[in-house]
C-alpha cells in the first residue's frame, strides 16, 4: 500500500496528513476552514486518495497558516507515500468543467517542482475565504510535493465554482498521474532511471 502520515507542528500550525493513494477517495478534513475543507473534500473524492487531516492554525490572524501549512504536509505526504515511483504513470491532465468555470491542469511527478497559475478570482473572498489562499495552497503542494503544476483558467465568472474546478482538475490530472501503468509497472517512468 501507498500510504504516508505526515505531522508538521510549527509555532502557527500543527497539522496531521494521512493520504492512501490506491484508496476510493474516502475523506475526514478538519482544518478549521470551511470552505478549503469542502476543495480538500473534493481532492480526496476525485483523487481517490483516501484522506484525513486535522488541522489547527492562528485564526486569530487568519487562515493563511493553516492552509499553506496543510498544501506543505499533504505535499510531503504524497512524496513519502509515492516511494520510488515505480510504475506510475507519472504525467497527468485534465480539463475539467464546472457551470461557469473551466480550468486545465497539467502536471508531471517529476520531483522538480515548478508551479504555473493562470487564474483569476471575480472577487477576493468566498464566503469568509480569502481566495488568494487557493493559490497559495496549491504553490505549497507543489514545491514540497515535487510536482510540476500547471493550472490555468479557461474561463469563468464564479468565484466558488473556478476554485472548485481548480480543486477537481488538479485531483483528476493526479489520479492518472499516480495510477500505475500496465506496460511498465515494474519500471521507473524516466530515462534517468530515477525521480
Amino acid at each position: 500500500m501507498r500510504t504516508a502520515k505526515i505531522t508538521r507542528a510549527t509555532a502557527e500550525t500543527n497539522i496531521t496528513v494521512e493520504l492512501n493513494l490506491d484508496g476510493t477517495g474516502i475523506y475526514d478534513n478538519q482544518t478549521g476552514v470551511g470552505f478549503f475543507d469542502h476543495m480538500l473534500d473534493q481532492l480526496s473524492r476525485h483523487a481517490l486518495i483516501d484522506m484525513t487531516i486535522r488541522a489547527t492554525g492562528d485564526y486569530h490572524i487568519d487562515d493563511h497558516h493553516t492552509v499553506e501549512d496543510t498544501g506543505i504536509a499533504i505535499g510531503q505526504a504524497l512524496t513519502e507515500a509515492m516511494g520510488d515511483k515505480k510504475g506510475i504513470n507519472r504525467y497527468g491532465d485534465c480539463h475539467l468543467a464546472m457551470d461557469d468555470a473551466q480550468v486545465r491542469t497539467a502536471l508531471d511527478l517529476s520531483a522538480r517542482p515548478f508551479f504555473i497559475w493562470n487564474v483569476e478570482f471575480p472577487t477576493h473572498k468566498i464566503g469568509n475565504f480569502d481566495t488568494e489562499l487557493v493559490r497559495e495552497f496549491f504553490q505549497a503542494l507543489s514545491t514540497h510535493g515535487g510536482i510540476t503544476l500547471h493550472i490555468d483558467q479557461i474561463h469563468g465568472f464564479n468565484s466558488h465554482h473556478i476554485a472548485e474546478a481548480a480543486f477537481k482538475s488538479v485531483a483528476r490530472a493526479l489520479r492518472v498521474a499516480l495510477e500505475t501503468d500496465p506496460r511498465k509497472a515494474d519500471a521507473i517512468p524516466s530515462t534517468k532511471g530515477a525521480l
